[in-house]
């Protein structure tokens, strides 16, 4: 054996080697994206492993090699089930040959984005069981406990992790990989088994179902999974925790016990029962019914729903057990959220009937300095959770500074959203008349400050769907729908098939970077060649939907702002199922290259310090510098780049009534200093709204104490902030090569 240091995610995917996985599928999604991505960079003769387009495709993947007898793993985060969910009850009905595993992470306190979905609730409604680790290390031996209990049952199991154990790290004890059994593949011809056809076959097959989970708690307790600690005398207090929660409960013990506490309190912890539970499904019958013969009052610590509660209220009511049971179902412990040390004293606090002084955690809305209403900012993404353990900071009215999230600096969306809004204005609508719906990945950022611009963020491919709906509904101007590359091939393709058959009117525009961007750059469909598989090809998005038959395709560079505005400009004016695809590498990726587009420069005789490149497009390259007179210093030289910076303020500077407004501007009217900078760009874009009073008064902010000043090692020069200046300050110079 060996010690090494991984996560939870890299402990399933060394526990899966260990059991002799053979084919590993998954579609990326935090927090599980780790698990799959570690095994993609071993050398692994002798096995397969693919990210697939969705979580369906790819459970129904590893369920076909399951059937034929190799073990298979399936990873995804706790939505992804949804996808899944269609093939995975009639899998469930059928059951397996070669152990089948479903890897899931769910995200109490929504680290990642999207509900605080309880899969455990799946494994009820499909009778399937599922391990619960609590630690990086349990997850290891779990994962080759599900396999065995998989392939002892013939049912797929599932494995939960939940964020706390899945992006942990520690240290663990692993041995080596084991090769895959070479053996025949099962080829098992059996309708009454692997179809649905007559309800005969559906009946037996739910009742085998049952049966399968009835055998998995039975083995389960033979394999003495669930630790039960009883204490030597009869009475006392009762904890049941599963998951996660599990980490904190000595610690939450220790707290307790080092307290002052009345004389019943502190007979009751000397007599302290404990089962750390590995599954709520099935449900650990045996060693719950011991625990609450021998306990006078029990509290439960699980994470999101009271399953485990649940299940311990009837078993205790058929046991006519008539002691105290605290948890959420008594209204003790809160059903949001993740479960820290805090949640865990709360408990047990409450079971002692002693004071719990700790402050519930509560959510804090960010308020913008310039009075933005709570509601606007909520829609924008910028509320922040306060955390508990900071009671001290949240009493003293302290909060976090809001950080919206933005794409990042080069990143070809940016055009994008600004020729979405330029477009919606050129079409004769306000911004606020036109519907644009929003979807999975970097290009829901458009969501966010500075563009605000996209209203929905449901799920994988959502997006085209409810446009739909919305056109159903009777509204009577365009409606837009935006979506990745990726998440067009894992979910969208289904929604625009739809739409062309019906003939619903709207326009798609798809944003193509090449891959699958926000989870991590994995390799998807669309992307180029040179970077695929071992034996696999790229699919050409635009024949993709040139297949599909929608009644217009514009394929554009997202870096040409002006181009793109006019093909969603056309698409909005004309009746129609239309399509536009803005395409152009990751800037990221495409620097990870070495490909830089291009080189910005400022020319500091023409910058009126407006800050419309910072208002406008928000990118993280852009920022205003201070002088060496604001930083204590008296030099007075130029900052390299030609920034002017130091010195007496220009006249320039003082006047700021410059009459050089820049040609391709869409920054719209804005007065820097007091004049008014209209464009004359070819295109006549306006995006920008009438100028605040901030913006007016500028000079009193920025001048001469500031200036504009471009990151180098992030600015990429794809030259979206030139086309927003009002006087042409920001220059590109291409790179031909």
């Amino acid at each position: 054996m060996t010690r090494r240091i991984l996560t939870g995610n890299q402990a399933v995917a060394i526990g899966a080697l260990r059991a002799g996985v053979g084919i590993a599928t998954g579609y990326p999604g935090t927090p599980s994206t780790g698990c799959l991505a570690h095994l993609l960079k071993l050398e692994l003769p002798g096995r397969y492993v693919e990210w697939s387009s969705n979580e369906k495709v790819a459970f129904e993947i590893a369920s076909g090699a399951a059937w034929a007898g190799r073990r298979a793993l399936c990873t995804m985060k706790m939505s992804g089930v949804n996808v899944a969910y269609d093939a995975l009850i009639s899998i469930a009905y059928s059951g397996t040959n070669g152990g089948l595993v479903l890897y899931v992470a769910d995200d109490p306190g929504v680290s990642a984005g999207m509900p605080e979905q309880d899969t455990r609730g799946f494994a009820l409604m499909s009778d399937l069981p599922m391990l619960e680790p609590a630690s990086p290390a349990e997850a290891y031996d779990l994962t080759q406990k599900a396999f065995e209990l998989s392939e002892k049952t013939g049912a797929p199991v599932f494995l939960r992790l939940t964020t706390a154990v899945a992006l942990a790290h520690s240290v663990i004890e692993v041995d080596e990989s084991v090769a895959p059994k070479p053996a025949p593949v099962v080829l098992d011809k059996d309708i009454t088994r692997y179809t649905k056809a007559g309800s005969k076959i559906c009946l037996d097959q739910h009742r085998a179902l049952i049966e399968r989970l009835e055998a998995a708690g039975k083995l389960i307790h033979e394999m003495d999974l669930h630790r039960l600690e009883l204490s030597e005398k009869r009475g006392g207090l009762g904890i049941i925790a599963c998951g996660a929660v599990n980490a904190y409960v000595n610690e939450a013990l220790a707290s307790v016990q080092s307290k002052e506490a009345d004389q019943s309190s502190a007979l009751m912890l000397k007599n302290v029962s404990l089962l750390r539970a590995v599954t709520t499904v099935p449900f650990p019958q045996q060693e719950v019914r011991a625990l609450l013969a021998h306990c006078e009052r029990v509290v439960v610590l699980e994470e999101l729903e009271p399953h485990m509660e649940r299940g311990v209220a009837v078993a205790a009511r058929q046991m006519g057990f008539d002691g105290p049971i605290i948890g959420k179902l008594n209204g003790t412990l809160s059903r949001i959220g993740e479960y820290r040390l805090s949640e865990v004293l709360r408990g047990l606090e409450a079971a002692l009937g002693t004071s719990h002084t700790r402050e519930q955690p509560k959510t804090v809305l960010a308020r913008d300095a310039e009075g933005v209403a709570p509601q606007t900012r909520e829609s924008q993404h910028a509320i922040l959770a306060s955390t508990d353990g900071d009671a001290e900071g949240r009493s003293a009215g302290i909060h976090p500074a809001p950080r919206p999230i933005t794409v990042c600096a080069g990143c070809p969306h940016r055009g994008t959203y600004l020729a979405i809004e330029a477009a919606i204005k050129q079409a004769g609508f306000e911004k606020e008349e036109v519907m644009v719906t929003g979807d999975i990945g970097c290009t829901i950022l458009g969501m966010n400050p500075p563009f605000d611009l996209l209203w929905t963020e449901v799920s994988m491919g959502s997006s085209v769907s409810l446009a739909q709906g919305y056109v159903h509904a009777g509204i009577e101007t365009p409606v837009i729908a935006t979506i990745g590359d990726s998440t067009f091939f894992h979910g969208g393709i289904p929604g625009l098939i739809n739409a062309i058959q019906h003939n619903t009117p709207l326009t798609l525009l798809i944003m193509d970077n090449g891959w699958t961007a926000m989870t991590g750059m994995q390799v998807n469909a669309g992307t180029n060649d040179a970077f695929q598989a071992p034996g696999g090809r790229r699919l050409d998005l635009v024949r993709v939907v040139e297949g599909l038959g929608p009644d217009s395709i514009a394929v554009v560079d997202p870096y040409d702002v002006e181009a793109v505005t006019a093909a969603i400009t056309a698409s909005l004016t004309t009746s129609g199922v239309h399509v536009v695809i803005a395409q152009r590498e990751c800037a990221i990726q495409a620097r990870r290259r070495g490909v830089v587009e291009g080189v910005m420069t400022v020319d500091p005789e023409k910058c009126i310090l407006c800050k419309q490149c910072l208002r406008v497009t928000g990118c993280p390259a852009l920022s205003v510098s201070a002088t060496p007179k604001e930083r204590g210093e008296s030099s007075e030289d130029d900052s390299p780049g030609g920034f002017a910076i130091g010195a007496e303020p220009t006249e320039r500077e003082k006047s700021s009534k410059d009459d050089s407004p820049g040609k391709g501007s869409i920054a719209g009217e804005s007065k820097g200093q007091g004049e008014s900078l209209k464009s004359d760009s070819p295109g006549g874009l306006s995006i920008a709204a009438e100028p605040t009073e901030r913006e007016e008064s500028s000079k009193d902010d920025a001048s001469p104490a500031s200036s504009i000043q471009i990151d180098e090692t992030l600015c990429n020069g794809c030259g979206i902030c030139a086309t927003v200046c009002p006087t042409s300050a920001l220059k590109v110079e291409r790179r031909t090569s």
